[in-house]
């Protein structure tokens, strides 16, 4: 069996050559599998496409490439499963956080009958705001997406070759790999390693890149906030009506009453907001519908190293 680690790399110079030599050092222990090394440069600002060149020179088993911008994480997995020739997909992190060594955990449980299975963590090594965007994301996906509740999605995880390609026929440009999961099999299990912490630096993830990964996840993959949409809408409507129907009644019990001016601003501004809102995220589907019929590319590859298609 043939395994192809999936790796984006963003800012990891001084990180990724550890990880390949982790997964080298594993694999070597695992000789009944076969494997390769696929690193994605997701137009990284220091020298990590540098390293992946060192990398792909010395071993003929890693294959680099090269994206002209940075596309986002889930892009660049999505680039790496174009050039993965494994039975089975690993996808794991460049900061040497996700413990390569422990690869043998998931891939038990693939060979148990599992079509994709994550790694969950017992101590996450994130930082707080990390910790609270990955919280976020999970309960995201339990609504938006159906995941269920007791499992654990994290960015180290093995798939199945007919997974990977069944994933890969998603062709537009706001790819995201666990709604793709999540949409193509329920065989998915969790298995626990140990999360280290990070060997330097910071998480590549943003709070304006971390509300674009949100995004793409609930209007790529679900209709559900159109849904809460139009829920909202007839729960402010009866509001609205009940409003009514009380100033009715206080003004026949209060001929003597004045409606002030101050309550109807504010359920102009409350319905304001709300139709303002409601027209916002029909405008977000559009635009990305948009976009889409446009093909716009999930990734473009400058350079490829060490591949030659068959």
């Amino acid at each position: 069996m043939k395994i192809s680690f999936v790796i984006p790399c963003y800012r990891s110079e001084n990180t990724l050559e550890a990880v390949v030599n982790e997964i080298k050092g594993k694999m070597v222990s695992l000789n009944n599998y076969d494997y390769e090394v696929i690193l994605i440069n997701d137009c990284s600002p220091d020298r990590t496409f540098a390293v992946i060149q060192k990398l792909c020179a010395e071993n003929s088993n890693i294959i680099g490439l090269d994206h002209t911008r940075n596309f986002g994480q889930h892009a660049a997995l999505m680039a790496g499963f174009h050039f993965a020739t494994g039975d089975v997909i690993v996808c794991l992190d460049d900061d040497g956080q996700t413990p390569a060594n422990e690869v043998d955990k998931l891939l038990n449980k693939i060979e148990e009958g599992y079509d994709v299975v994550y790694a969950a963590y017992e101590n996450k090594k994130h930082s707080s705001f990390r910790n609270i965007g990955s919280n976020i994301n999970r309960k995201m996906t339990e609504v938006m997406l159906g995941k269920p509740k007791e499992l654990y999605i994290s960015s180290y995880f093995a798939a199945k070759r007919f997974i990977v390609d069944e994933m890969m026929k998603y062709r537009n440009a706001y790819p995201y790999v666990i709604g793709l999961v999540l949409r193509t099999t329920k065989k998915i299990c969790n298995v626990q390693v140990k999360h280290r912490d990070r060997i330097e630096g910071t998480s590549g993830y943003s709070f304006k890149k971390l509300i674009a990964l949100w995004m793409n996840g609930f209007t790529s993959f679900s209709v559900v906030p159109l849904r809460m949409a139009s829920y909202g809408g007839v729960f402010v409507a009866i509001m609205g009506f009940l409003y009514a129907v009380y100033t009715v009644i206080a003004k026949i019990v209060d001929p003597g009453r004045v409606i002030g001016w101050s309550s109807t601003i504010a359920v102009l501004l409350i319905l304001g907001g709300f139709i303002l809102l409601v027209l916002g995220m029909i405008g977000e589907y559009i635009g990305r519908i948009y976009i889409s019929l446009n093909n716009s590319p999930q990734y473009v590859i400058r350079t490829v190293i060490n591949y030659e298609k068959v």
